[in-house]
């Protein structure tokens, strides 16, 4: 198994602990929690302590949401919020922000809008779509709404320049990815549509302060949340990420031994 550095956050609860999909609560590209991380976070559950799932994908696959049984869940890096099955928030790009981001210049691009309800992509001449959106279903990128868009996706070898381009003309929207370990990927988000604005949300929903937080991610995209949370563990060794963590386990096949390392102190806190 994988070394985990066993640092813990102080076991006081209440506590919350929020993760991230890809590459920290599941595989990359997985749609199941490993059998070990569902039984931590069974015992988590049983002690007390509240769970989040704060993702970059527009859902949280229906396993995943079984088996975590989440309070709270953000998608589309944390612009849309749903606090015990409810919506919380939900941010939207302007038709003059969409306009803009859509403006890319990238000219091959593969681009994704999301909606609530859709997906829009345009692909490039020649090129097949992927399984995952084959089976999710796509309309074509010029039948997108201006209006009711969550999120803007871009594949590219040139996404770098480009972001840098649409940061320095709208600083105000969030864009992650075009990096390490994205570097052909770029993903837009409105303002304030951050991880990190989606623990705090989390937080005050559920009458918690951010000092009980406890955030686990891998990519850039959790930087925010990591910043912020009371503690945060790093899965991996992204080196953008390590001055944030207070804590680091080297992948989703570890986590599960953390998080009962957790459950255990937990445990330990109740009987004295």
């Amino acid at each position: 198994m994988p070394t985990v550095i066993p640092r813990l956050p102080a076991p006081t609860l209440p506590l919350l602990l929020a993760f991230d999909l890809d590459g920290t609560l599941i595989p990359e590209q997985s749609r199941e929690v490993p059998p070990v991380t569902v039984e931590a976070l069974a015992r988590l559950r049983t002690l007390g302590v509240r769970l989040a799932i704060i993702t970059g994908r527009d859902t949280a696959p229906r396993p995943v949401r079984e088996a975590a049984l989440p309070d709270a869940i953000a998608t589309n890096n944390g612009g849309r919020v749903e606090i015990g099955g409810k919506l919380h928030t939900e941010a939207r790009f302007s038709a003059a922000e969409l306009q803009a981001v859509l403006a890319h210049e990238l000219g091959d691009a593969r681009v994704i809008v999301f909606t609530r309800d859709a997906l829009y992509v345009d692909l490039p001449a020649g090129r097949e779509p992927e399984p995952w959106l084959q089976a999710r279903g796509f309309r074509p990128l010029s039948e997108a709404p201006r209006e009711g868009v969550l999120k803007v996706g871009f594949y590219h070898p040139g996404v770098a320049d480009f972001a840098a381009r649409l940061r320095a003309r709208h600083p105000h929207l969030v864009l992650t990815g075009a990096q390490e370990p994205y570097t052909q990927f770029l993903t837009v988000t409105p303002e304030n549509a951050h991880k990190g604005a989606a623990l705090a949300l989390i937080a005050e929903g559920l009458g918690l302060p951010l000092e009980q937080t406890v955030a686990f991610g891998d990519s850039d995209n959790d930087e925010a949340m990591l910043k912020l949370a009371g503690f945060a563990v790093q899965l991996g060794r992204l080196p953008l990420l390590t001055p944030h963590a207070n804590a680091q386990v080297e992948g989703p096949e570890a986590l599960g031994g953390y998080l009962h390392a957790l459950a255990d102190a937990l445990e330990a806190q109740r009987s004295v």
